[in-house]
């Protein structure tokens, strides 16, 4: 045999035996091992803390879909107007934060397959008047700037009173610093539930006005195999209805169908 047909052989076998090379099925991650998941970590019931654990509806999703990988979990929390940036300085592989699907975002990002739809809610004072879109023009909406909610709040004329989430938007509202503000009808029921006496209200759009968005999970532009491996794995936790029993759970409602 030649020579150099033997070294090449030798060559591989003791790159394969070391580990050197990656098999074909593992998930292409910042850290071997880990899908590190990016999150605010303060917007209940998506990603909050309860008695100082991390725990949330995407939580419970993320780490499903990382056991389903064969990764740890670990999870990075940033404020909402820079967690989108940190997928582009490698400060996670995945977002996992109610980012809903849209043009501008799919021409920078990829976004794997939707495992919620979020219905839009006008949040006001209990005493206000507001009942559509057409209603808020001129008024001050606190909202993150560059969400879904602040977008379509900017879109029918309102004046954004930039907040980095929803906490601080509902401190302006009740202190009377904003007029309003748009938002996913599950948090703010979660928010009312922790917050009964507060004076405010939510009117539903997603019937006509502000029909339901897709949210999924939100990739760096070329992680297309964790893409494909995340899509696999959500498709299986469908099928299994682990995502719908998370949804009623968190919701109490399953939102994982339009």
């Amino acid at each position: 045999m030649n020579k150099k047909i033997i070294a090449g052989a030798l060559t591989i076998l003791t790159v394969a035996s070391t580990g050197i090379v990656a098999s074909s099925t593992s998930a292409s991650t910042i850290t071997k091992g880990t899908l590190t998941v990016g999150l605010e970590g303060t917007y209940a019931p998506f990603s909050y803390r309860k008695d100082g654990k991390l725990t949330g509806y995407e939580v419970d999703v993320a780490t499903d879909v990382a056991k389903k990988l064969k990764l740890k979990p670990k999870f990075v929390q940033t404020k909402w107007d820079s967690l989108i940036a940190g997928l582009g300085s490698n400060r996670y592989d995945v977002v996992f934060n109610n980012v809903g699907i849209t043009k501008e975002r799919k021409e920078h990002y990829l976004f794997s397959t939707p495992y919620l739809y979020s219905k839009t809610v006008l949040i006001e004072k209990s005493d206000d008047n507001m009942t559509s879109l057409k209603d808020i023009k001129g008024k001050s909406f606190a909202q993150s700037t560059t969400s879904n909610y602040g977008k379509l709040a900017k879109d029918n004329g309102a004046k954004i009173v930039a907040v980095p989430g929803m906490v601080e938007a509902m401190s302006l509202i009740e202190s009377g610093r904003a007029d309003g503000e748009l938002n996913d009808k599950g948090a703010f029921a979660m928010w009312q539930k922790e917050n009964p006496d507060a004076k405010v209200k939510a009117v539903d759009l997603s019937a006509k006005e502000a029909p339901a968005v897709p949210a999924a999970p939100l990739l760096n532009k070329k992680n297309v195999k964790l893409q494909k491996q995340i899509n696999k794995a959500l498709k299986e936790l469908k099928a299994d209805g682990t995502l719908k029993k998370l949804s009623e759970e968190y919701f109490n409602a399953d939102l994982t169908k339009k």
